[in-house]
């Protein structure tokens, strides 16, 4: 089983590919303004009040839920397997792999179709299946697209965004041997046809969990595209993948949920297909598996909900509203966080995950302008967590550090710099008269010497003033003939 490729120490190389590629950046900036708008629109239409009120009960449902998670994923379990399915739990994404392949070689399973999934992404379940023999068919459209694509998704909600129709033309002329087609609608009606297929030879449905009621027994799924239902219903068996963090008390907690989270993602009132499945087929159902089971996975998880700095972490719904508002995203996309969770959310979670030291650069890749927070439907306090992780990487064992001694150095400096106003004001004059060579109508493009050089190739700066406030204030204070500052 090999193991998922985790690619985050490549973040500043694969950003600014990311930045010269002009095919990502025209992507980004079709897509994500389409996401902010629908948003907005959705929200104003429940009026910001209402969406206030919603959004702080989802924070304290979330809240009271992890504060008893043991207990509700035990009352899930109970009650899922009172209804006739059966749970498993996995420490790690290794363990819960393992299980689905146990599963499927039980059963003789040849075609497993799967819903969308980022655990199982998480988990590298296709190639592990695939190297047991068993076809895995992603079925959601833009999954199916990356897929044949041999591709991480560029984004948790449309994980083929960054692809155009013609280069989907050519994947499908390539693999599925559809050739000729140009028109999206021609492209998804040979999908569909594809898949149908698909549909009815499989064994086995795999499918993620959007939440879990402990209450019921009862996993959510909510799609666009119908897929979920078909995976749920048509195999002879269907498998849940759910992060630990996925439960929710009652039912009625659920309402709440499923008005916050279609909203935040796609800006709709509620998503086209909402599934909920309690179990296998009871005698009298019309269709469903006749095997139920639930994989409850670790993975990580229980280190942030040990970790009262990170805790909020887990309170996320992956809408990928943070994704969709962040000025980091929006310019280097999906794949240069280099895992399964990008964007900001991605840059708190991830480190924990696969190793803080290996994921270093991540939390550094934010602004920390707290739009991600102002957007986030359970209002998760993210710029906080990376501040934390940032302080961790800078006081860490010198083995865990994640700056180098340059970069301490630096700071070093600078903390001395500010340390006192005369100081300061030196360094400003100094720094001032350096800037002139590179100053363009006041904005400093590039500076050609290092560390400048890395720092300024992507990024434009506003030039020094010629004097500081201070100066102003005195030169104004002398005109007007009053005392000078203290």
């Amino acid at each position: 089983m090999a193991p998922v490729q985790v690619r985050t120490q490549e973040f500043p190389r694969a950003s600014s590919r990311a930045l010269a590629n002009g095919r990502v950046q025209q992507a980004l900036t079709n897509v994500m303004g389409h996401f902010d708008h629908a948003r907005e629109a959705a929200i104003q239409e429940l009026t910001p009040e209402v969406w206030e009120r919603y959004r702080e009960r989802g924070r304290e449902i979330k809240r009271h839920a992890m504060e008893y998670l043991d207990f509700y994923l035990e009352l899930l379990s109970e009650r899922v397997e009172a209804n006739g399915g059966k749970v498993h739990f996995a420490r790690t994404a290794q363990e819960a792999t393992q299980i689905v392949l146990e599963i499927a070689k039980a059963l003789g399973v040849k075609v497993a179709v799967k819903g969308k999934s980022m655990l199982s992404e998480e988990m590298g379940l296709n190639h592990a299946l695939e190297e047991q023999g068993i076809a895995p068919v992603e079925t959601d459209l833009g999954e199916y697209i990356i897929q044949l694509a041999q591709e991480p998704p560029f984004h948790i909600l449309a994980p083929a965004m960054h692809k155009t129709k013609e280069e989907v033309g050519e994947l499908f002329a390539a693999k599925l041997g559809l050739g000729g087609l140009q028109q999206i609608p021609d492209m998804a009606a040979a999908a569909r046809k594809t898949l149908r297929e698909r549909f009815l030879q499989a064994d086995m449905g795999i499918t993620g969990v959007n939440f879990a009621v402990a209450e019921t027994g009862t996993v959510v799924i909510v799609t666009n595209e119908g897929n979920g239902r078909m995976c749920t219903s048509l195999p002879r068996v269907h498998v849940a993948l759910m992060g630990m963090e996925k439960v929710v008390p009652a039912l009625e907690d659920l309402s709440v949920m499923l008005r916050l989270l279609p909203r935040a993602a796609t800006g709709q009132r509620i998503t086209s297909y909402v599934t909920l499945v309690s179990g296998p087929r009871q005698p009298g159902d019309e269709d469903g598996p006749e095997e139920f089971h639930l994989v409850i996975v670790d993975a990580g998880r229980t280190r942030l909900l040990a970790d009262p700095e990170l805790r909020e972490a887990l309170y996320c719904i992956r809408c990928g509203a943070c994704l969709n508002t962040c000025p980091v995203y929006r310019k280097v996309g999906g794949h240069a966080y280099g895992w399964v969770y990008p964007g900001p959310i991605g840059s708190v979670i991830t480190p924990v995950m696969v190793g803080l030291p290996r994921a270093r650069d991540l939390p550094f890749a934010s602004s920390l302008c707290g739009a991600c927070r102002e957007v986030c439907p359970l209002k998760i306090n993210i710029p906080l967590m990376l501040v934390s992780l940032r302080r961790r990487l800078m006081e860490g064992a010198p083995g865990e550090r994640g700056v180098s001694w340059g970069q301490r150095l630096l700071v070093r400096l600078w903390s001395r710099v500010v340390a006192s106003e005369g100081s300061l004001r030196r360094a400003r004059r100094l720094a001032a008269v350096f800037q002139r060579p590179f100053l363009r109508r006041r904005v400093v493009r590039w500076i050609p010497f290092p560390p400048f050089s890395r720092w300024t190739r992507n990024r434009d700066m506003p030039g020094l003033a010629r004097r500081s406030f201070h100066e102003l204030w005195d030169r104004d204070l002398k005109t007007t003939g009053r005392s000078k500052r203290p």
